[in-house]
């Protein structure tokens, strides 16, 4: 059962996916070359960086938001996951027995079930709404491909209890928080709405049966994918004849994908007619308010195929369509209910570091490596490095000790190089505050890495004049 996040079942993480073959090769010296797992990623410090700075991002958005953080087990009774889903879903997931043991168990391939879990087992202590974010790993038993890893970072944000469009516009709005604070603008990516009300009512007016009107959602968020031929034929293998597909691609075609825009004037006017239940204006209306005019459009095609999605669901585009969805969710009132909680509305959405993070860099977004560092607050405060005299290089120890005592991020160089001028590019290069050149061991010339001035100190003076500045 995979839940509202982007459509490729992980598009979370940068880098290609599937560069290991999974197994030994035969190496060198009677030993074996191993590769990662086919689907994974080896993330080295400045790869890790980046997956940090994503994921930095993520959780001041949420707390900024008003999200409280929450977390649960890696992996999770297998039947949390097939009593929505079915016995199907079990070849997507990384299942397993513990040796000797009686129960089956599954890693997660999301976040959803478990959050339904915990809600359910408190439902009746917790605040009504419960504003709940998650971010941590998802693993997915499938084919990896360009945007999809079988295992991933998701970010997720949740809020039950509330059935209103507010509620709706406000997890859009910290989606589109988290865009904006790594530097994407509307320009660059599109926050595709819809309401499920909507394609069901068109579908049952096509003439499909209410039975398959599953198989009819996952038919719509095919329209983006296949050419017009192919979609209707589609439409015809589920129940529509072909009249009738035609009939809905052309109403697509109007409304979705490059055409797609902010509902016009009349047309919300007309859905807030007395007499009939709105469908988009009031979530329009809140989206407006939220100042979210410029991100979001209209999109009937989007319809979130997933069963336990209610209403309103929306999936955010790169805005050329040249990747997978980056985010997506939606209204899901059913859910918890199904978990054992109480009847319970709920809207969330799921966004994965894969797409974004490839999207971040064919557009250029992903900042240096140096620039990371700093964002991420990893840069030194002091390189203490020594004059080349016996009595300084005694003391280096002493001192990184010292400062690190402090609360300082100090660091030491390792070369044995004694020229002192390249061992102050080394401090320039990560970016240290200042550069701690010991003359012995009660003197230090503390070199300000800014604004390259320098000045003598006392080795005992070192913590606190380092940490006043």
């Amino acid at each position: 059962m995979a839940r509202h996040e982007a459509d490729d079942g992980g598009t979370k993480g940068a880098g290609e996916p599937g560069r290991g073959k999974g197994g030994g090769a035969p190496g060198g010296s009677g030993g074996h070359v191993f590769q990662a797992p086919t689907g994974t990623r080896d993330f080295y410090p400045a790869e890790l960086n980046r997956l940090r700075y994503v994921q930095d991002a993520w959780r001041r958005t949420s707390i900024n938001h008003g999200f409280e953080e929450i977390d649960g087990p890696t992996f999770e009774h297998l039947d949390l996951y097939t009593v929505k889903s079915g016995d199907g879903i079990v070849s997507e997931l990384f299942s397993f027995e513990r040796f000797g043991g009686e129960k089956t168990f599954a890693l997660r391939p999301e976040f959803t079930p478990t959050l339904a879990r915990m809600y359910a087992s408190r439902a009746a202590s917790l605040p009504k709404p419960t504003k709940w974010f998650w971010m941590q790993n998802c693993y997915r038993a499938e084919r990896p491909q360009r945007g999809r890893l079988r295992e991933f970072s998701q970010w997720n944000c949740d809020i039950i209890g509330d059935d209103s469009a507010q509620a709706d516009a406000e997890c859009i709005a910290c989606c589109v928080g988290a865009l904006e604070e790594i530097g994407l603008s509307p320009n660059d990516v599109r926050i595709r709405v819809n309401n499920r009300r909507y394609v069901q009512n068109m579908l049952r007016s096509a003439g499909l049966d209410e039975t398959v009107m599953d198989r009819g959602l996952s038919w719509l968020d095919t329209y983006h994918k296949l050419e017009t031929d192919a979609f209707v034929k589609n439409g015809q293998a589920i129940g529509l004849d072909s009249d009738q597909a035609y009939k809905i691609s052309v109403t697509l075609a109007a409304l979705a994908g490059p055409n797609s825009k902010w509902p016009s004037d009349s047309m919300l006017a007309s859905d807030a007619a007395p007499g009939r239940e709105p469908i988009y204006e009031p979530l329009f209306k809140a989206l407006a308010a939220h100042g979210l005019r410029e991100w979001c459009v209209l999109d009937p095609s989007i319809a979130r195929g997933l069963a336990y999605y209610t209403g309103m669901v929306f999936e955010v585009h790169e805005a050329s369509g040249a990747e997978r969805a980056i985010a997506g969710g939606g209204r899901y009132d059913k859910l918890i209910e199904m978990f054992g909680g109480p009847p319970t509305p709920a809207v969330g959405f799921g966004m994965g570091d894969v797409v974004l993070s490839l999207v971040l860099a064919d557009k250029g977004l992903m900042p240096k490596d140096e620039e990371v560092a700093a964002r991420l607050g990893l840069n030194p405060d002091a390189l203490v490095i020594s004059n080349g005299t016996p009595e300084a290089d005694g003391a280096v120890a002493g001192v990184v000790a010292e400062l690190r005592r402090a609360g300082l991020h100090a660091r030491r160089s390792y070369k044995t190089t004694k020229n002192i001028g390249k061992l102050i590019q080394d401090a320039a290069k990560m970016r240290a505050r200042y550069c701690v050149i010991l003359e012995s061991a009660e003197s230090a010339t503390v070199k300000d890495m800014g604004t390259q001035g320098q000045e003598g100190c006392g080795v005992a003076e070192l913590a606190g004049r380092i940490a006043r500045r």
